[in-house]
């Protein structure tokens, strides 16, 4: 297949995923092959592997095989407590190696074990298919959007599951900056305009705000929660109905896995309805031991369930705000992004926020994310290129540890990327050769209250008495805010350096391993479509002959002995097909073959007899066969 020369831009959603492409100018929202133009984040394991609507039409049937969330759990420790908080409501069985969550299910009846990143991988690489399938050629290039608010490990492992679909992550930029360009890449504002991007999506929430002038989009400032969003919307109103349930039926449904994906999906098409109506009604037959449940829920009952985490919402926009120095009167444009900003009373809270102004939605807050990374990756691949510049920011503050165990920031949070910092340390004792470098992200003044992101050892410095060394430590953080951090003694020019990436136990061997693993995935997900379309063809043969010979003017002109052949021969492939149902490809191919020589030459006989215009009919509705005329071929009379 022809190679793309451009990429793509995607859209790695915690419930949705959507996938972009910007040709002639224009982008293009490329729908599935369900006709949606939004693709559910869902991998489905049983004798074959579902991702996207296939995976999640069967979720109620195989809960336990039937991975989401992913990224609620990517670049995070099993420890988190975040995660032990989601276990409670998810099916499916997360289990603890080397300290991280990885994900636990039956394939092909044998327990297989994956990491996050490889289930972001599987809905990444169909997010790709979906983009060959309508550009027709291979895509071998992306850019990915991450939560603005997302650490830098997180961002790693994003990257990693790029590279683990088969595409190389040219970028991973945040999703409010996507939606931001995709939002004002067609406006032409001369002068400065400042828009605030406010994204609640399934399960991460951003704030980010930004100067838009004359096709330079600077971000000033960004916030967020990245586990705060529709699921968590959903789960509080599951555990309300569950408290209902228990008070009525004196049952719990919350130990059965499939009950409780079913209310769970009746949860979240009430929260959808809510956005339009007053009030609407949750029913599940046959919930559990029989019992039919049905209950109303009103907006008001769902918004007083919620309404702290509304209220949530509204400081991080409190803290962009305080961040950037600007006021509420300086926002220009509030844009709503994210399926969660459709809420009646998040709206209402985020307009009364900023004294009643209007908000804009005037973008589709399902697919200007990847709009935006299309965007981004036509500049970077030179495809359609645009006269935009794109100046983001990184979300947390980066530093090391120093004395007491102080953090000392060197890059301050809201720093324009990408960002070169340096700063000079020395020693703490008489004659030390050697210093560890301790490189902690977060916002708090001791490191114990921060994340770790690594550490390393310089050895090899010039005895002095403390104080005398320069070590002079540099922080570089590159446009996909990915960390790289050196450290260099003055005098002996000794010096040493770290990309950081927080899995200790992850390396270029471990990466090669999952991108084989995920390759060796795919050809078993072909190989099985290949078995099941050499079924499909020998049924649909022994269908279409069997139909011909249910007419009685075209068996009439058949002789007995010939007759008797077809009917012999059909009734042993049909039975032959009801008793083997897990055969092989070439199995089915054989079978098929062996049936067309028996009916081919009766065939070739009738249609000797046949005058030209008689040859020449029908044929566009004959079985499929690998050599002479079908029965379709014949006019009968």
């Amino acid at each position: 297949m022809e190679v793309f020369e451009g990429a793509i831009g995607i859209d790695l959603g915690t419930t949705y995923s959507c996938v972009a492409v910007m040709q002639g100018g224009r982008v293009e929202v490329i729908s599935n092959d369900q006709g949606n133009r939004t693709t559910p984040s869902y991998v489905a394991f049983a004798d074959e592997r579902l991702i996207g609507d296939a995976a999640k039409n069967q979720v109620s049937m195989n809960p336990k095989n039937t991975v989401f969330d992913a990224k609620r759990l990517i670049g995070r420790s099993f420890d988190d407590h975040h995660v032990q908080s989601d276990m409670k409501h998810w099916p499916f069985t997360v289990v603890n190696k080397n300290g991280a969550p990885h994900i636990q299910v039956k394939h092909n009846d044998k327990d297989v074990i994956f990491r996050p990143e490889e289930i972001s991988a599987m809905v990444l690489t169909k997010m790709k298919d979906v983009a060959e399938s309508y550009l027709g050629k291979k895509v071998t290039k992306a850019v990915v959007t991450v939560p603005a608010y997302f650490n830098n490990e997180q961002r790693e492992k994003t990257k990693d599951a790029c590279l683990i679909a088969g595409m190389e992550p040219l970028r991973i930029i945040n999703e409010p900056t996507a939606a931001a360009i995709a939002y004002g890449i067609d406006k032409d504002f001369k002068t400065e305009r400042n828009v605030l991007i406010f994204d609640l999506g399934g399960g991460t929430f951003d704030v980010s705000l930004l100067s838009i002038e004359d096709g330079v989009f600077e971000v000033k400032s960004t916030a967020g929660n990245t586990h705060l969003g529709g699921e968590d919307f959903d789960n509080r109103l599951v555990e309300y109905v569950r408290n209902e349930f228990k008070k009525k039926h004196k049952k719990d449904f919350g130990e059965n896995p499939r009950a409780l994906r079913r209310i769970r999906t009746a949860c979240e098409s009430a929260k959808r309805n809510l956005s339009s109506a007053a009030k609407t009604s949750i029913q599940v037959d046959s919930l559990i031991d029989g019992i039919d449940f049905q209950m109303e829920i009103t907006r008001a009952k769902f918004e007083q369930v919620n309404d702290d985490l509304f209220r949530l919402c509204l400081e991080s926009v409190t803290k962009v705000l305080q961040d950037s120095g600007f006021s509420k009167d300086q926002v220009h444009d509030v844009v709503l992004v994210g399926g969660s900003s459709r809420i009646p009373k998040v709206q209402d809270l985020l307009s009364n926020f900023f004294n009643g102004k209007a908000l804009c939605k005037n973008i589709n807050p399902d697919e200007c994310v990847a709009y935006g990374a299309a965007v981004q990756a036509a500049n970077l691949t030179g495809n359609n290129k645009t006269n935009m510049v794109l100046l983001d920011v990184c979300p947390l503050s980066l530093g090391l540890q120093t004395g007491e165990n102080i953090f000392t920031a060197i890059i301050d949070r809201n720093s324009a990327i990408p960002c070169r910092k340096s700063q000079t340390f020395t020693t703490a004792s008489n004659n030390q050769e050697t210093v560890s470098i301790c490189i902690y992200e977060g916002e708090r003044k001791f490191t114990e209250d921060n994340n770790l992101l690594g550490k390393f050892n310089l050895s090899g410095i010039a005895p002095a008495p403390r104080g005398v060394p320069k070590i002079e430590v540099t922080f570089n953080l590159d446009v996909n805010g990915i960390l790289n951090v050196s450290a260099k003694d003055t005098a002996s020019n000794k010096e040493q350096s770290i990309t950081i990436k927080n899995d200790k136990t992850r390396s270029q061997s471990d990466i090669d391993e999952m991108i084989r693993k995920a390759e060796e995935m795919k050809a078993q997900d072909e190989e099985k479509l290949s078995v099941v379309q050499s079924k499909n063809n020998l049924e649909s043969y022994v269908y279409q002959v069997k139909n011909s010979l249910d007419d009685d003017k075209l068996s009439s002109k058949l002789s007995p002995q010939d007759k008797s052949s077809l009917e012999i021969a059909l009734k042993n492939a049909q039975e032959w097909l009801d008793n083997n149902n897990e055969s092989t490809k070439e199995v089915y191919e054989q079978k098929q073959k062996d049936l067309e020589s028996l009916v081919n030459p009766i065939m070739t006989k009738l249609y000797s007899k046949s005058s030209a215009s008689q040859q020449s009919s029908n044929t566009d509705q004959a079985p499929s066969s690998s050599s002479g005329p079908t029965f379709e071929d014949l006019e009968v009379d």
